[in-house]
């Protein structure tokens, strides 16, 4: 299966927006730059996480963007939904029944095999990802990540972060 880029670009800025505090915001533009990616593309699913309810949109000169919700009750799964939607990433076309000659209806009264056997697979990826909070993503960074990514990290939210109220 392969997710969009968005996805990545989508769980690194909601993990870094999980750093800061509940009174404080990053603009769109500062987290795509931070990041390496297009602006246009990034607020584009900072959008659609804010839909989810995964992220608030503080409008204004100092606004930006902040967690909707603690890091602990955001999922991966709510991030790769937002970005990807709900759709499941195998849709049965039901091919058996096509092709010369297919026999009617009554000859397939079960499923699809194919079908079940992937929906299942993807059941238990959407349960591993629904599994993993934001908050053990972060706190895996924090215990794994080189010192100077963690400096990089501390420096950027130094300059860029906007404290609100």
């Amino acid at each position: 299966m392969k997710m969009s880029d968005g996805v990545e670009a989508a769980i690194h800025c909601v993990t870094l927006l999980a750093s800061i505090p509940q009174d404080a915001v990053l603009s769109g533009a500062d987290l795509a730059r931070f990041h390496g990616v297009s602006a246009s593309y990034l607020l584009k699913h900072l959008k659609a996480l804010v839909a989810a309810d995964v992220l608030v949109s503080v409008s204004g000169p100092k606004g930006g963007y902040r967690l909707a919700r603690a890091a602990d009750r955001i999922t991966l799964l709510d991030i790769v939904l937002a970005v990807e939607g709900g759709a499941p990433a195998f849709r049965c076309r039901e091919i058996r029944r096509a092709g010369p000659n297919p026999p009617d209806a009554t000859a397939f009264p079960d499923p699809c095999g194919i079908s079940v056997a992937m929906l299942r697979a993807e059941r238990a990826y959407r349960d591993a990802l629904a599994r993993t909070p934001i908050s053990e993503l972060v706190r895996e960074h924090m215990d794994h990540a080189a010192d100077c990514v963690l400096a990089r990290g501390a420096a950027f939210l130094k300059e860029n972060l906007r404290q609100q109220g």
